[in-house]
């Protein structure tokens, strides 16, 4: 069999996300696994070569995971003829100027997003990524984890009959710092530095609206700064300058043309009473759903109880267990190396991946304009981008 290797650079790695989902659950998996099986019966094979600012952390992480090659000068890996794809998983600030030296460079792409802090830099990144030829790919994870993947089978299959609505909950408590250590680095509650849950999440909450339902239309947004001082990774107090909830309405429009109303909540002073971290509620004519990013359960329209609102009884009805549970029917894989394998196969056929540069700077778009909306305080319309 004929083995074709894809040399890896991958920028970022010593964050939480660089190492947990896309170094150690991803690439490696891959790389053990002695790669993937090509349609023409090659095999792809990959080669991580690790990037990074801290050479300490770089080469602990490189002799931990058997990673013969490693390097703090992301310019001379960018040099390197035999590097085929570069991966950057580095806060956003620094992303925009990597991505553009790897783009100039003839590498092909895979990364993480928001892809830039400002909407006009990653409308730019998305024109020179399209005039390039490059394969590149921006992680929708969300998208590929089990139970977004049967929610959209739902809507595939046409279970929902017209879809009215969308509700989201997103969220948990983070620690202040102060007794507790926070779960999140503390940048992501200053403004100065990028922080903030809207540019978090808003540039998911568009990818995840997109591939379940339709396009956004129209955004209303209030935010907030609800925990007003935290403490940092040195157990110092700081102010609290970026927003740490936000409250989002939607309109969308699906492929059929019809009008869908859309709620995501996103906090991180919020405390958890669902089955998971994020649930997505999609109510149609014909049935509903509520999805999470591992469980989904529906319920038909036949099969839907009639509840009688009465403030002098109790509610005796279980209403949880009146829904059933959507089955897999597939073997489940970690969402991030599934997005992986597909961006890899792409490189490999010299195609391009179905969520480019475009889809990130819609991200962006509707972070900016969410972040609009709540100063302005009005609905603001989402106008298509065109490159």
């Amino acid at each position: 069999m004929t083995t074709r290797t894809l040399r890896i650079a991958m920028n970022g790695i010593t964050g939480r996300m660089g190492y947990r989902q896309h170094l150690l659950r991803s690439i490696l998996p891959i790389r053990d696994a002695g790669g993937l099986d090509l349609p023409d019966g090659t095999r792809l094979a990959v080669e991580p070569v690790l990037v990074g600012r801290n050479e300490e952390r770089i080469r602990r992480i490189a002799e931990q995971h058997d990673v013969k090659e490693w390097s703090t000068d992301l310019d001379a890996v960018l040099a390197d003829p035999s590097i085929d794809v570069y991966f950057d998983s580095q806060v956003t600030s620094q992303r925009v100027a990597a991505l553009t030296k790897a783009i100039d460079a003839g590498k092909h792409i895979y990364t993480e997003k928001p892809t830039a802090e400002r909407l006009d830099e990653a409308i730019d990144l998305a024109k020179r990524g399209a005039a390039s030829g490059l394969t590149i790919g921006v992680v929708h994870d969300k998208l590929y984890l089990p139970g977004l993947v049967k929610l959209r089978r739902l809507v595939d299959e046409g279970f929902f009959g017209r879809i009215l609505s969308l509700r989201g909950e997103f969220g948990y408590w983070v620690f202040e710092g102060e007794i507790q250590s926070a779960q999140r680095p503390s940048w992501n509650y200053r403004a100065e530095d990028g922080g903030g849950i809207t540019t978090d999440m808003f540039c998911h909450w568009n990818y995840v609206l997109e591939g379940i339902v339709g396009r956004v239309r129209t955004v209303s947004a209030q935010t907030a700064t609800h925990i007003p001082t935290r403490w940092d990774e040195r157990g110092e107090a700081y102010p609290a300058t970026a927003d740490d909830a936000a409250y989002g309405t939607f309109q969308l429009t699906t492929p059929d043309g019809d009008d869908v109303v859309a709620q995501i909540n996103s906090s991180w002073a919020v405390r958890v009473h669902r089955d998971e971290l994020v649930e997505f509620q999609v109510d149609g004519t014909h049935g509903s759903a509520v999805a999470g990013l591992f469980g989904c359960v529906a319920q038909q329209r036949a099969h839907t109880p009639r509840p009688v609102w009465n403030p002098d009884l109790p509610t005796t009805e279980r209403f949880r267990e009146q829904w059933l549970d959507v089955p897999d029917n597939a073997e489940v894989t970690n969402g991030f190396r599934v997005q992986w394998e597909e961006f890899l196969r792409d490189v490999a056929a010299g195609r391009p991946h179905r969520y480019d540069l475009l889809s990130a700077a819609r991200g962006v778009q509707l972070a900016e304009l969410g972040l609009a909306s709540s100063a302005q305080g009005r609905r603001l319309d989402v106008p298509e981008i065109v490159l």
